[in-house]
């Protein structure tokens, strides 16, 4: 007999034998590492070889999580952590103008000036990502149990912030995917905390981005909006994704600008056809017309 989590009701659960064991005498053999539950003994779980048992780990608990919230499909933004908000732009040009007026004639100054402006500009693609996720988590929701175009991001700040945010602001769920850097990424505050997880496997991380996407927003980014972008393309482009997705990229101008499809196409490294597999928008509104388009919905 089985009890719901699957445990035999005769037999103790590990959390049971985990917080019941009783005081052993304090020996050579009771002192060694050995002697631990291999569940709880850390310096176990982390030695090299067990790294297939991290791994499946850290598979398993986003997946259990977010199969208990309901979590049906997903809607993944991609883009730079360092898009700041508008409000935080200014404030930075504001700062920025006040050194300049104080030395108007310094190089290093001239530069802050320049690269503040640039960075205001930027911004509008936080608000075009916070209108883009509030338009797709409000047509998501539904009463039965079921929760559809569930935003979901890298968990960090920039664009992603202002995916969660457009979420939160709608009353919705989202998804943070944070990930183990050298100079810590904290969690953003809009992420709905129980939907919120923490990865030391790039892999297993971009795994999870996928593994319920139905469409992807990608910003304006670097390095990492770059990888994730070409991994998902050829995911796609080689069948290991079996239905295809809308990849829209926002901002037509600037991937244009980085990448030249035309010519991966006539050096013959990709198809023509391949191309199909991007779209290219300028709005929120457009790139949640793309998506409706895409699966026929009304």
């Amino acid at each position: 007999m089985q009890r719901a989590d699957g445990e035999h009701v005769n037999l103790p659960s590990a959390r049971e034998d985990l917080e019941r064991q009783a005081p052993v005498p304090d020996t050579p053999q009771t002192r060694s590492p050995s002697f631990r539950l291999a569940f709880s003994d850390q310096d176990f779980l982390l030695h090299r070889d067990t790294r297939p048992v991290r791994l499946q780990l850290e598979l398993m608990k986003p997946e259990l999580k977010l199969r208990e919230a309901g979590i049906e499909s997903t809607v993944v933004v991609f883009g730079s952590a360092r898009v700041p908000s508008p409000e935080e732009a200014e404030e930075g040009l504001a700062a920025a103008e006040a050194a300049y007026r104080q030395a108007p004639g310094d190089h290093d100054a001239g530069l802050g000036l320049a690269r503040a402006r640039r960075i205001l500009e930027r911004s509008r693609y936080y608000e075009e990502a916070r209108r883009f996720a509030r338009i797709v988590s409000k047509a998501g929701q539904d009463g039965g149990g079921k929760r559809r175009f569930v935003i979901v991001t890298g968990g960090g700040p920039g664009i992603m912030e202002a995916a969660n945010r457009g979420a939160a602001e709608v009353g919705a769920l989202s998804i943070g995917h944070n990930i183990v850097l050298p100079h810590e990424q904290a969690p953003n505050p809009y992420i709905t905390p129980e939907l919120c997880f923490r990865f030391h496997y790039f892999a297993v991380r971009k795994m999870h981005l996928l593994m319920r996407a139905r469409a992807l927003a990608v910003f304006p980014g670097g390095y990492g909006t770059m990888d994730e972008l070409f991994e998902t393309l050829c995911l796609m482009q080689t069948g290991k994704i079996k239905r295809r997705m809308p990849v829209l990229l926002f901002n037509e101008a600037y991937w244009r600008r980085l990448v030249d499809f035309e010519a991966m196409v006539e050096e013959g490294v990709i198809d023509r056809g391949d191309l199909d597999l991007l779209t290219f928008v300028e709005t929120a509104e457009g790139a949640w017309d793309a998506i409706r388009r895409h699966y026929g919905m009304s």
